[in-house]
């Protein structure tokens, strides 16, 4: 798949992108791995979010984004289209008070909450730290990190035994580029944390898990890379390509269904042949 250069204005928007990503909308196929699951999804409008195929599986969303409604309508559209009930819930994820509004609203909405995917992530080149706005910093770290502490911490209180969290983590946790410095930095935190979480939670037998996606064509890519470095994106990588969101979907399924009883602590890599300490 070769990528062209392009750009656009973040937060970005699926049908501007060149080649369309694939999440999975012709080709997934579920087998009721996750059915009557209740799951509450963050950037669940495009990308990694619209593809991890929950609804296919057999459960229920609330899926929270900041303000792309046309993507979050597509995502809920193919929810419905399954007979899955679809929520959406827009806002920002940096105000510690909508990240306990999205755990009230699935309790409420759903009945419970048997699944998080903390998987909003917001990231911006920079070439150097001085070149960092203060603001930006703090942005980064309250969307990709401080964002899943409030909604982990409003949402255990809710789930029962056999339970899952998920956090979105990154190759670059373990190998950081220079350019993205804050979205590293945010990166390592939930890898971090998941691991004191998978410990913590174990007695009360919630389990916590975390993927490390490698590059991935997604919106956020073009929104936050200069164009040069959005040609040929994931070229440099052993498979030689950027995946494509529907690869990601099995191991988010994986993680949150049943049978990964066993599985908690975990720092799962979907990186296209690049291995992760």
């Amino acid at each position: 798949m070769q990528i062209p250069a392009q750009t656009q204005p973040w937060p970005g928007a699926t049908a501007a992108m060149d080649p369309q990503p694939d999440h999975g909308e012709q080709s997934y196929r579920g087998s009721g791995r996750l059915e009557g699951k209740r799951v509450l999804l963050t950037g669940g409008d495009s990308g990694i979010g619209r593809a991890v195929a929950y609804a296919r599986e057999g459960a229920d969303l609330v899926i929270s984004y900041y303000d792309e409604h046309d993507d979050a309508e597509q995502t809920a559209r193919w929810v419905r289209e399954v007979g899955r009930k679809a929520v959406l819930v827009p806002g920002d994820l940096t105000d510690p008070e909508h990240c306990r509004e999205l755990v009230r609203r699935t309790v409420e909405e759903l009945g419970g909450i048997d699944v998080l995917v903390s998987n909003a992530a917001f990231q911006m080149v920079r070439e150097q730290i001085t070149d960092i706005p203060d603001e930006e910093w703090d942005f980064t770290l309250a969307t990709n990190l401080s964002a899943m502490f409030h909604l982990v911490k409003a949402a255990v209180p809710h789930m029962q035994p056999g339970s899952s969290i998920i956090g979105s983590t990154s190759v670059n946790s373990d190998m950081p580029p220079q350019q993205l410095l804050a979205y590293n930095a945010t990166k390592a935190g939930i890898a971090n944390m998941i691991g004191s979480l998978s410990q913590s939670l174990a007695p009360r037998g919630i389990r916590a898990n975390s993927v490390a996606p490698g590059p991935i064509w997604t919106p956020l890519i073009p929104a936050t890379m200069p164009e040069e470095m959005v040609e040929d994106f994931g070229g440099d990588y052993p498979v030689g390509r950027a995946g494509q969101p529907a690869e990601l979907a099995p191991t988010y399924v994986m993680l949150a269904a049943d049978e990964s009883s066993y599985v908690s602590g975990a720092r799962v890599a979907v990186t296209g042949g690049q291995p992760i300490l």
